[in-house]
């Protein structure tokens, strides 16, 4: 299990966390090797996202495009991953990705799917913005626009972000890391109309020291509305960020009648 430290007792997520390809650090994900780097302030080395080395606090963590980015930033290759870290990534056949963007009243939703299932639901104000936050999640991954069943469903999907009390019967492939998806799995037990703390969620899956680390798996949410991380709120009530906006969320909430 995959915890991060925590810096302070506040759970809003930092902007590292918000970022997604601080959930291909967590997960150590090589797919996303060659495709950014990080770098860690406290050690001044920079690392490929799959690096075995120990995982950094997020506030101390910076991503970089490529290698060359990192080191003009002043930092060095991190000796674990040794010279590979600005190798280019061993060649592989990317997966594919289908894909549909679809209007719901919450602006445009970009809906992926894999051979397993929906891997993506994300909302946003445009289809290019849509498109360019689903290749940074999956920088492996070939995108391709889907066919009309495909769009059937992200049009199907888009009316249940309109109506999320509603359910939502499609096969789903959630990736993360085993801690993030039974942060996501406890999330799904929130029923519409009621909303959880990120403490009363850290202690429903067994970890009630995780606070800041059940906060960072809800911001890596992949699956807007599906996995329903905007039931979560502060310990005062009050609405914390959310990856797609605060007033996105207030909405929602205000579509589920929450108390």
């Amino acid at each position: 299990m995959t915890t991060i430290p925590a810096a302070t007792t506040h759970s809003d997520p930092l902007p590292t966390e918000r970022d997604p390809r601080w959930a291909a650090v967590i997960a150590r994900d090589p797919a996303a090797d060659g495709r950014f780097y990080y770098s860690v302030s406290t050690t001044g080395v920079y690392c490929r996202p799959s690096c075995a080395a120990r995982l950094a606090r997020p506030e101390h963590v910076r991503f970089h495009d490529t290698a060359a980015d990192a080191e003009r930033a002043g930092f060095r290759a991190c000796k674990r991953c040794g010279r590979a870290a600005a190798a280019p990534a061993p060649r592989r056949t990317p997966e594919t990705l289908r894909f549909a963007v679809a209007p719901s009243s919450l602006g445009a939703v970009i809906v992926a799917e894999s051979a397993a299932g929906v891997t993506a639901v994300l909302l946003g104000d445009t289809a290019a913005a849509l498109r360019d936050d689903l290749a940074a999640r999956f920088p492996g991954a070939l995108l391709v626009e889907g066919d009309e069943a495909m769009q059937a469903r992200a049009n199907r999907v888009a009316a249940f972000v309109g109506a999320p009390a509603g359910g939502l019967d499609l096969p789903l492939d959630a990736r993360g890391t085993p801690f993030q998806r039974r942060v996501w799995e406890a999330l799904r037990a929130i029923p519409a109309g009621s909303t959880a703390t990120y403490t009363e969620l850290a202690e429903r899956i067994g970890a009630p020291t995780a606070v800041r680390a059940v906060a960072a798996a809800c911001a890596a949410n992949p699956l807007a509305v599906v996995v329903p991380c905007h039931r979560v709120v502060r310990q005062d009530g009050g609405l914390s960020g959310y990856r797609w906006g605060v007033e996105r969320k207030r909405a929602l909430l205000g579509l589920e009648g929450a108390r």
